[in-house]
């Protein structure tokens, strides 16, 4: 037998190389020999095929997560950095009024300090006016001494506003290089899982619940939820039967990395702007969302309690009874419900 000549293996954002070389596999119909012979490469089976979309999904939602983290600091910085801005332009603006205060005083000081005040005094025309006039200029000097160190002061303060910004803009340009690496890595992993959906035929996709086009608007088991009412009614207050009525309304939305609605959510975003519907402000990321309520076991499960997936805490849904939860899947698939047992549970939380 000829000998194969190993395909290239080209890694997306710190793939595993097991997800890597499966990749590989499946991403070429063909592989030329050393002796210049073409062999058919080994087909993977549709069960593979889910198995390692899968597990890049997975990955692409850890770097999701990453994107959604870095952006909230960005945004953060970035806000900052426009807050530091208008304060420094607001100082600058009564800085100038201040200079042209002093300017104006001392300009008149000048023409008026030709003579010195005893000779002033001597040759005054009223000595009492002009003994008036000298404690009106001693004072106004005293204010004017005041108003040159709050010069001074508004000086530093704008320095210290210009450093402050200095500090953000330099954190801001750092988020954003975290940005376009975590974006990288997701449209690496997304693109990957598209490639090997599409070697399998609409069937094959449709018996594994997968689409590699994500926006479809299927909603899938939705008929197969109790109602919405009975599902809120269940819930431990107002605010979570809101959340959960929310994402019953969003079901078929397709899932968008990134996006916090109200048309395309993705697992963080979804639960996010199911409860900014209902009242309360949650956290952007999963990392942050499993700590932003009263952490509950899984036995204890009310409608309107957010669930958590993976040992990283990189998947989040919100649960409806039933052992079941409303969930943006992955780009596969839009917002529909699903069994907890889909994922690794890995904990709840009670948010209100």
């Amino acid at each position: 037998m000829a000998a194969h000549r190993k395909p290239r293996q080209r890694s997306t954002g710190g793939s595993k190389a097991r997800t890597a070389a499966t990749i590989a596999l499946a991403g070429a119909a063909t592989a030329t020999g050393f002796d210049g012979t073409g062999h058919a490469e080994p087909q993977l089976t549709p069960a593979q095929v889910k198995a390692t979309v899968d597990e890049l999904y997975q990955e692409a939602e850890v770097a999701t997560e990453k994107y959604n983290g870095a952006k909230e600091k960005a945004d953060a910085a970035g806000q900052r950095l426009k807050d530091l801005q208008d304060q420094a332009a607001r100082k600058e603006e009564r800085l100038n009024s201040a200079r042209d205060a002093l300017g104006s005083v001392a300009a008149a000081q000048y023409r008026a300090g030709g003579l010195d005040p005893a000779v002033q005094l001597a040759l005054s025309d009223d000595p009492d006016r002009y003994l008036e006039n000298a404690e009106f200029v001693e004072r106004a000097g005293n204010r004017q001494h005041a108003a040159a160190a709050g010069v001074r002061r508004q000086l530093r303060e704008i320095e210290q506003l210009r450093g402050a910004a200095r500090i953000e803009l330099t954190s801001l340009k750092f988020r954003q290089t975290e940005l376009k690496r975590h974006k990288k890595t997701i449209t690496g992993k997304l693109g990957s899982a598209r490639q090997l959906l599409s070697r399998l035929g609409v069937q094959e996709r449709s018996r594994l619940g997968a689409s590699p086009d994500h926006a479809s608007r299927s909603t899938g088991p939705r008929d197969t939820l109790a109602a919405p009412g009975s599902a809120s009614a269940q819930a431990p207050n107002s605010r979570a039967a809101a959340a959960v009525s929310y994402v019953y309304q969003k079901l078929g939305s397709p899932y968008v990395w990134g996006a916090t609605g109200p048309n395309a959510f993705d697992c963080s975003g979804l639960v996010q702007a199911a409860y900014r519907a209902a009242g309360v402000s949650l956290p952007r990321t999963t990392y942050s969302q499993i700590a932003a309520g009263r952490r509950v076991s899984r036995a204890e499960l009310l409608p309107g309690d957010l669930v958590f997936f993976y040992a990283g805490i990189s998947h989040v849904g919100i649960y409806v009874g039933n052992g079941r939860m409303i969930h943006a899947p992955n780009p596969s698939a839009p917002v529909r419900v699903a069994p907890l047992d889909e994922m690794p549970f890995a904990g709840a939380t009670r948010v209100v």
